[in-house]
């Protein structure tokens, strides 16, 4: 069985010394805990005060509301369609070439829930960027160039009934009521989960959601 520890050594080992830049990217169904893992890689990664690791988030290409609403795709904002993901996979490619500059990529607000410019620095000195999100390993459309860009893909796992419990969890803490929270859990995110499921033979990785800590 994995542990975290061995989930350190293998995102080290994507980026020795003298090796060029990596990218992982970890994926999962919505509430699954990507960003946890995340998170708590490049914390561990980064625990003698350095910047090796950064992370980048793909929730800071979601289309602003504005657009959304002027696409008709407001009720569905989580969706494929709902990103730029053309502009995500670009970053990809600039965060993969351009090693040595200082890049800026953009952040995810979730109590606007929107996207904000320029909020996230990549440094020079990150050797590993840890990117996540739902649509990693999606194959149509823009959503196809990302995995060429990646040189390997994790998928978490959770158990179903605790994922759905953090999703409703997490739309009440941002301001949803209970039953609008389920609403859209049933309404919006199960579809989304369901298209992400189906990416799952595409990893690299299985990973518990318990390997990465609660959340």
């Amino acid at each position: 069985m994995l542990t975290f520890d061995d989930l350190l050594r293998r995102a080290r080992s994507l980026a020795g010394p003298g090796r060029p830049r990596a990218l992982l990217g970890i994926t999962g169904s919505p509430g699954a805990g990507k960003t946890t893992l995340a998170e708590r890689l490049v914390r561990d990664l980064n625990a003698d005060g350095g910047r090796w690791a950064a992370h980048v988030p793909m929730d800071g290409f979601h289309l602003a509301d504005a657009e959304l609403e002027r696409l008709g795709r407001r009720d569905r904002k989580g969706a494929p369609d709902t990103f730029d993901a053309a502009g995500y996979a670009a970053l990809l490619r600039r965060l993969r070439e351009d090693s040595g500059d200082l890049v800026y990529a953009p952040g995810f607000e979730r109590v606007l829930e929107q996207p904000i410019a320029g909020a996230i620095p990549v440094e020079p000195a990150a050797r590993l960027v840890v990117t996540e999100g739902n649509y990693l390993l999606l194959g149509t459309g823009p959503w196809a160039r990302v995995r060429g860009e990646l040189d390997e893909v994790w998928f978490v796992e959770a158990d179903e009934e605790e994922r759905v419990r953090r999703l409703i969890a997490r739309h009440e803490e941002f301001g949803k009521g209970h039953q609008e929270a389920v609403a859209w859990v049933t309404r919006s995110d199960q579809l989304n989960a369901a298209l992400v499921a189906a990416t799952r033979d595409r990893a690299d990785l299985l990973v518990g959601a318990d390997v990465g800590g609660p959340g």
